[in-house]
C-alpha cells in the first residue's frame, strides 16, 4: 500500500508488506503530478528500479520528491509506525492514482535514453540518428573514413532499451572500437578520445565579406603581371586583396565546391612573408580545378598555380604547406597521424580517378623532398617529375620562373616531357644510356675484360671486374696455385689489388707461394729448389712490400669457421678501404654452412651464390670461387664436370664463368707438368668462350707457362 504524507513543502512516500505489486508502485510514482518532466520522469524510474528490485516486503524504503526536482532515496527501513500515524497517512489515500502500465519499455522512458545515447554517440563523432535500437547498423567510421574506398566499416549496435551501445571498426588499419551508456560513461581510449575529438572538429565558415577582402588593386596588378598573371587568370581564380599589418597583401582564397574554406596571404616584399586563417581545413590550392581529372599537375605554391593556367593547364593545385627541409627517415604514418600532409587526406578523392600526377615541385633540395614525400603517399606508379629548363644564370627554380624567363610555350613544353617517377629496382634502358654509351665507345677500363696474361686463353676467358667465377678440379690438380699465378698476373699487367679468403693455406705458405710467383725466384734452395739461385734478401724485402700493397687477408683468429656474410663484410670493408679489385674464397668447404631445417643444400647454395653475386656486381670487384667435385668413385683420370661439384648444380647455373684445373698424372699422356685449364662456362661472349688451353707449371717458382702445341703433338714430335 503506499502512503503520501505532506512535510513541509515536501511529499513522503511510503510502503510496507501490504504495498501494491511493484509495477503498480513505479507507475504510481512516475505519473505524479509533481514529477512534470518526461525525461526527470524517465531518470526516475531507471535510477529507481534496480533499488526496488532489491527490496524486500520486510525492509520498507522511502523516496522523497523535492518541487526543485532532486531526487532523494534513502535505503534505509523506515521506522516502525504507530497505528496513529498509519491512520493519519490513510488520509492521503484519495489522491487519484492513474490506471497501471509498465513503464519498463515505456516509449517516452525508452526516447529519452535512446536521445542521451545519441548525444553521447555524436560527441564521439558517430551519427546514430538513423540507427534503430535491436539490431547492427553499418556506419563509416570517423576514426579512418572508410579508407580509399570510402566502406562502411563501422558496426554499431544499440540495445533493444536503448540504453548502451557498442561498436568497432573492422579496417584491418583501424580497428576503432568503444561503448557508450545512456547514463553512464562513455567508453573510450585516451587516444581513442583525441582521434573522436579530432573528428568532430569544428572549423570556421569564411567567405568574402567575413575575410574583409576587395578586388585587386593597380598595385597589386602591376606586381602580378610583372610574374606574367593576367587579370583574367587571377579573376577566374578569386584572387583578391586583404589589408593586414598595415599593408595590402595577396589573399589567395582556398576553394572546395565553390566555397571558401581557407585563405592564404603573401605581402610583396622581399621578404616574402606568407601566413593563413586560423582554425581552417587544410586543402589543396585550385582543389575545384581538379574535380574528375585523369591528369593533376601538383606545384609548390599559389603562384606557380596560377603559372600553370597561364600555360595552358587548369588541371594544376599547390600545396598549403611548403616543403619540408629533407625527406622523412620514418615510415608512412597512418592517415589519421600524418598532421604535415593532412591536406592531401582531406582532399584524397579528388585524386581517386587520377592515372597521372604530374609533381611539379620546385628544383631545390626541398622541394625535391616533397616531391618524395607526396609520391610515397600518392602512389609513386602513377607520379611523374618534370626537369626544369636553364636560364641565362643557372635553372629556373618553379613554374612560374619558366614563365617568366621563357614563357608559356617553354613551360607547356616542361610538363609535356615530364619523365616517369623512379620507383626503386624499375628501371628504363634510358636511365643506362651513359653507361651504355661507354661500353660503345669503350671509354671505361676493363668493359672487354683483362687478359689473364697466358696466350692460350685469351680467346677463352678474359677477367670482367663485377662477375663470379667458380674453379673446380680434383684434390692437388692446382686450383689454388693457377689462381695465385693469375693474380700475379693481373696484378703485373693492370695493378690490381686482392683481397684472399684461403682457409687452408698457412699464411706464411701462402707468402712462399705468392712471392716465388712474384719474384720467379725459389723461396728455398733446399730439395725443391735443387740448385737454383734462391731470392736474396733485397728481393725478399721488396717482395714484403709488395705482398702488403697488393693483398689482404681475410682470417678466422678462433676456432670457427666463418659464414658468408661475414667474408662478404669483410670484403666490402676493403674495397672500400683499399679499393681491391678481386675477391678469393678458397675453398667453399671452409666456410660455415649452418642453414635452417627447412632448407634445402640446393636452396641453401642459391642463396649464398646470390649474395657473391650481388657483392661482385655492386663493388665492381671480381670474385673466385673455389669448389670441391663430390667423390668420384668411377673417376679414370680425366677432368671432372662443373656439375661434379659437391652441394648443387647452382655452382655452373649462377655463375659467370666456370673453369675446370687439371694436372696431368699418366706419364703415357704427356708431360706430368702439363696442366688443362677447361672453360666450361662463359656468360658474356664478349670476353670469352667454351674450350681447352694447356700451361706447363714450374715446381720450382710455381708460374704458369703458356704450351704453344697440344700434348699430342708434343708426343708425336
Amino acid at each position: 500500500m503506499l502512503h503520501l504524507q505532506p512535510r513541509g513543502g515536501l511529499f513522503s512516500y511510503s510502503f510496507s508488506s501490504c504495498s501494491c505489486k511493484l509495477n503498480n508502485l513505479l507507475v504510481i510514482m512516475a505519473s505524479s503530478k509533481h514529477l512534470v518532466h518526461t525525461s526527470l520522469k524517465s531518470s526516475f524510474i531507471v535510477a529507481l528500479k534496480p533499488v526496488l528490485n532489491s527490496i524486500t516486503p520486510s525492509a520498507p524504503s522511502r523516496l522523497i520528491h523535492t518541487h526543485g526536482h532532486a531526487l532523494i532515496f534513502s535505503a534505509f527501513a523506515s521506522k516502525p509506525v504507530s497505528p496513529a500515524r498509519q491512520a493519519s497517512r490513510l488520509s492521503y489515500r484519495a489522491h487519484r492514482v492513474p490506471p497501471p502500465v509498465s513503464l519498463e519499455d515505456g516509449p517516452e522512458a525508452k526516447s529519452s535514453r535512446l536521445n542521451l545515447l545519441n548525444q553521447k554517440l555524436k560527441e564521439a563523432g558517430i551519427d546514430s540518428v538513423s540507427c534503430a535500437p535491436g539490431q547492427y547498423s553499418g556506419l563509416h567510421c570517423p576514426m579512418c573514413k572508410g579508407g580509399d574506398n570510402n566502406v562502411r566499416s563501422l558496426s554499431l549496435y544499440i540495445d533493444h532499451k536503448g540504453d548502451t551501445a557498442l561498436w568497432t571498426c573492422f579496417r584491418g588499419k583501424c580497428g576503432w572500437r568503444g561503448s557508450a551508456q545512456a547514463l553512464g560513461d562513455t567508453k573510450l581510449t585516451k587516444e581513442d578520445m583525441k582521434k573522436s575529438l579530432k573528428s568532430i572538429k569544428k572549423y570556421r565558415q569564411l567567405d568574402e565579406q567575413s575575410l574583409r577582402l576587395e578586388p585587386l588593386s593597380s598595385e597589386l596588378l602591376a606586381y602580378l603581371s610583372q610574374r606574367m598573371i593576367s587579370g583574367e587568370t587571377l579573376r577566374r581564380n578569386g584572387v583578391m586583396q586583404h589589408k593586414a599589418y598595415n599593408q595590402i597583401v595577396i589573399a589567395f582564397p582556398y576553394w572546395r565546391n565553390r566555397e571558401i574554406v581557407s585563405c592564404k596571404y603573401r605581402d610583396i616584399n622581399k621578404s616574402k612573408r606568407f601566413w593563413q586563417e586560423s582554425d581552417t581545413e587544410r586543402i589543396l590550392y585550385g582543389l575545384d580545378d581538379i574535380t574528375g581529372a585523369s591528369d593533376i599537375i601538383i606545384v609548390e605554391g599559389e603562384m606557380d598555380k596560377l603559372a600553370m593556367e597561364e600555360a595552358g593547364f587548369r588541371n594544376c593545385v599547390s600545396v598549403p604547406n611548403g616543403a619540408p627541409a629533407s625527406v622523412s627517415k620514418k615510415e608512412l604514418p597512418p592517415e589519421d597521424q600524418d598532421t604535415k600532409y593532412q591536406f592531401l587526406w582531406n582532399c584524397k578523392e579528388f585524386f581517386e580517378k587520377a592515372s597521372r600526377i604530374i609533381l611539379a615541385t620546385d628544383g631545390d633540395s626541398p622541394g625535391q623532398a616533397l616531391a618524395e614525400e607526396l609520391a610515397r603517399r600518392l602512389g609513386r606508379e602513377r607520379c611523374w617529375r618534370v626537369k626544369w629548363p636553364k636560364k641565362i644564370n643557372g635553372h629556373c627554380k618553379d613554374a612560374n620562373e619558366v614563365l617568366m624567363y621563357l614563357g608559356p610555350d617553354e613551360l607547356r613544353e616542361v610538363i609535356e616531357n615530364a619523365e616517369l617517377y623512379p620507383i626503386k629496382g624499375l628501371f628504363n634502358f634510358r636511365d643506362y644510356f651513359d653507361e651504355i654509351d661507354s661500353y660503345y665507345h669503350q671509354t671505361v677500363a676493363f668493359d672487354l675484360g683483362v687478359s689473364t696474361g697466358w696466350r692460350g686463353l685469351n680467346e677463352l676467358y678474359n677477367v670482367v671486374p663485377g662477375e663470379l667465377t667458380v674453379v673446380t678440379g680434383v684434390p692437388n690438380s692446382g686450383k689454388s696455385e693457377w689462381i695465385d699465378a693469375l693474380l700475379c698476373n693481373l696484378n703485373r699487367s693492370v695493378g690490381w689489388k686482392f683481397i684472399l679468403c684461403s682457409m687452408e693455406n698457412k699464411v706464411r705458405e701462402h707468402a712462399r707461394k705468392l712471392l716465388e710467383k712474384h719474384i720467379r725466384k725459389p723461396f728455398f734452395n733446399v730439395r725443391y729448389g735443387n740448385d737454383a739461385e734462391r731470392m736474396s734478401v733485397e728481393e725478399f724485402e721488396r717482395g714484403k712490400e709488395w705482398l702488403s700493397d697488393t693483398f689482404s687477408l681475410i682470417r678466422c683468429e678462433n676456432d670457427s669457421l666463418p659464414n658468408i656474410d661475414w667474408v662478404l663484410k669483410l670484403a666490402k670493408a676493403a674495397v672500400l678501404r683499399h679499393g681491391v679489385n678481386g675477391l678469393v674464397i678458397d675453398p667453399y668447404n671452409e666456410l660455415d654452412h649452418q642453414r635452417s631445417p627447412s632448407q634445402t643444400e640446393t636452396e641453401y647454395v642459391s642463396q649464398m651464390l646470390t649474395k657473391i653475386k650481388r657483392f661482385a656486381q655492386h663493388h665492381s670487384c671480381h670474385v673466385w670461387f673455389v669448389a670441391h667435385p663430390r667423390q668420384l668413385h668411377h673417376w679414370v683420370g680425366g677432368p671432372p664436370n662443373l656439375y661434379d661439384i659437391s652441394g648443387s648444380a647452382h655452382f655452373i647455373n649462377k655463375c659467370d664463368n666456370g673453369i675446370v684445373i687439371h694436372r696431368n698424372r699418366d706419364p703415357e699422356a704427356g708431360p706430368l707438368d702439363l696442366v688443362q685449364v677447361c672453360v666450361r662456362k662463359v656468360r658474356n661472349k664478349v670476353i670469352g668462350t667454351v674450350g681447352d688451353a694447356f700451361l706447363s707449371y714450374s715446381r720450382l717458382t710455381g708460374e704458369f707457362v703458356d704450351i704453344d702445341e697440344s700434348p699430342k703433338q708434343q708426343k708425336k714430335s
